[in-house]
């Protein structure tokens, strides 16, 4: 082996195959509420840590559960074992207390109820291209999700805390002053129609979803009292046209489907737009030479647990699905995490 070419390393190989350790510890916390009842307390010991999360583990469990949160960066720590007192990080007392508006949890608790036990049979989703979730007793994941109101609820709360940082982004980066209507399409519990209204006061927003959604967004557009502009209309998109507007948005719509769909919805947004009417569509785009955007390219094979059939795509994906549409101008604009919003004018 030369002598200026490093040995190789097992590390890497170890750390990655051993993630989800880590990933599970996270899971765990935030299903505890431990970030939340730390927050209301500033800091707790062990023990108090213990009791108030009405653990039976044994005392030491407990510190390696605890100072491996502390390892990953989630919680601080002052003194050491039965010394020790804990607290929330910068990060986790910002993002992960459920009494504060920022909160990012319901996406993790998602993930712990449902998607952890399902990626368990990535093998199975890869030889048979199926879906490895609800699906497998028959039913598709919405119609599953749809006639269980708490797991509908645990899901859209996930999407509203998984895009709450990318809708942020969007409505500072891209101007809407000079637009008056925009319909949301798949727009669940209402956030993006709520917080583009709220921006700007002048326009009107539809969110437009399956009619068993359409209690959860109304109920959070009344606890804004956005009623005078924001409004559900009921609708499947793979069967009714979309609500006439300036600007249609989908957020995390397109990945989930086949090409054929995706083309198919692109082509219905461009029939609901007037000229110069624009398509947002915000998801994870994968990087043109498929390899720097890790997050994309995991959350596409996500697509495979979830539908069997969707895939997240490149700018370059969009661009040719959009002009065949006969969409004329494209941008990708960058925003949180790996997220993008990519543009379409007509």
């Amino acid at each position: 082996m030369s002598e200026n070419k490093a040995a190789p390393s097992s590390t890497n190989i170890k750390q990655i195959a051993i993630g989800f350790w880590s990933s599970k510890v996270l899971l765990a916390a935030v299903h505890f509420e431990l970030f939340t009842k730390l927050a209301s307390k500033n800091e707790m010991s062990g023990p108090e840590i213990k009791e108030t999360l009405q653990l039976e583990a044994a005392m030491r469990n407990i510190y390696d559960f605890l100072d491996s949160l502390v390892a990953l960066g989630f919680l601080e720590r002052k003194g050491i074992l039965e010394n020790a007192k804990y607290s929330n990080s910068i990060e986790t007392d910002f993002f992960l207390d459920k009494n504060k508006p920022d909160y990012i949890g319901g996406m993790i608790e998602m993930l712990n109820n449902r998607q952890y036990q399902f990626w368990g049979s990535m093998e199975e989703g890869l030889r048979s291209g199926l879906a490895q979730n609800e699906s497998k007793n028959g039913s598709d994941l919405f119609t599953e999700l749809y006639k269980d109101e708490e797991k509908l609820n645990g899901f859209l709360n996930a999407m509203s805390s998984n895009q709450l940082g990318n809708f942020t982004t969007f409505l500072e980066k891209f101007d809407l002053s000079s637009y008056r209507t925009l319909t949301d399409v798949g727009g669940a519990s209402g956030l993006m129609s709520t917080m583009a209204a709220q921006k700007h006061p002048h326009m009107a927003c539809i969110s437009f979803d399956l009619p068993a959604v359409a209690p959860i967004a109304n109920k959070n557009i009344l606890a804004l009292h956005l009623e005078k502009q924001v409004k559900t209309v009921n609708g499947d998109f793979f069967k009714d046209p979309f609500p006439p507007a300036e600007i249609i948005t989908m957020a995390n719509i397109l990945h989930d489907w086949d090409e054929k769909t995706k083309l198919m919805l692109i082509k219905k947004a461009y029939e609901a737009l007037p000229q110069g009417g624009v398509l947002i569509a915000i998801e994870s785009i994968i990087d043109e030479n498929r390899s720097e955007n890790l997050n994309a390219l995991l959350a596409s094979l996500n697509m495979l647990i979830e539908t069997g059939k969707g895939f997240n795509y490149t700018f370059s994906d969009f661009k040719n699905w959009t002009l065949s549409a006969g969409f004329k101008k494209m941008e990708l604009m960058k925003l949180a995490g790996s997220s993008s919003a990519i543009i379409a004018y007509k």
